[in-house]
């Protein structure tokens, strides 16, 4: 099955796709964990108005429908949305003082990262904020008892809820690797012709070809793709499974 996958795609052209998909995917967990456990810091320790609020929504944004948050991001970032369109920044009576112009991020790899992001933040938020609340009140009460101030309580809370972040992370990338629709829509799934009848991908992810491939009636190249992506996938949560018991050890 692979021998066949690598004749007709070519080394180069399987590796650029898969090089793709980690850039994507591991970029855009990389911001949304950064995002997410601030958020969920805020939440987890935080209590004001509007709080329940909040965390309905980020629970809801869990189950986003991807091609929804495709199009949203496609409509910002259009020529004629709010970013790739530019905007002028003036005061009233003045005029315009300064003007920004559009900037090219549809159908290219920003684009999907964006998308992905949207996707895996609610998702990792939601997952940490379980954790941090899950961790069992004693710990709260012996770092007060041992003098420690607010933030030296929550730093000590977050280190008892370390192990449920590392799942909060798998679970947002799971989501970002997995992810088809949005980025099929921002990222027009593009590979580019190199000469000789080579190309390498440049919006083209492990999804966005089992997907092409799937309607071109490739079936068993669609086959190998998916084995492909649920080797990396594994190999993710693997790594996972061990940072963890190392950290329970």
């Amino acid at each position: 099955m692979f021998g066949g996958i690598i004749a007709e795609f070519g080394t180069r052209y399987l590796i650029s796709i898969v090089v793709v998909t980690l850039q994507v995917s591991l970029a855009a967990v990389s911001i949304s964990t950064l995002v997410s456990v601030v958020l969920a810091g805020v939440l987890g320790f935080g209590d004001f108005r509007g709080k329940g609020v909040l965390v309905s929504v980020i629970n809801t944004g869990m189950g986003f429908p991807s091609v929804v948050v495709g199009l949203v991001v496609l409509l910002l970032l259009s020529n004629a949305g709010p970013v790739g369109g530019g905007f002028d920044l003036g005061l009233p009576g003045v005029g315009v003082l300064y003007s920004f112009g559009g900037v090219e991020l549809l159908y290219t790899p920003t684009a999907m990262v964006v998308s992905q992001v949207v996707l895996a933040t609610p998702v990792i938020t939601s997952v940490t904020l379980s954790a941090i609340e899950s961790v069992d009140p004693s710990i709260r009460d012996a770092a007060f008892a041992a003098g420690g101030t607010a933030r030296g309580v929550q730093i000590a809370v977050v280190r008892e809820a370390r192990y449920g972040l590392v799942t909060a992370v798998l679970a947002g990338f799971g989501r970002a690797v997995s992810e088809v629709g949005s980025v099929l829509i921002v990222g027009g799934n593009i590979a580019i012709a190199t000469g000789g009848g080579a190309r390498v991908s440049f919006t083209r992810t492990l999804t966005t070809a089992i997907t092409l491939e799937a309607r071109q009636g490739n079936y068993g190249t669609g086959i190998a793709l998916g084995v492909v992506l649920l080797t990396i996938a594994l190999a993710v949560n693997g790594l996972g499974n061990v940072v963890r018991d190392r950290g329970r050890a």
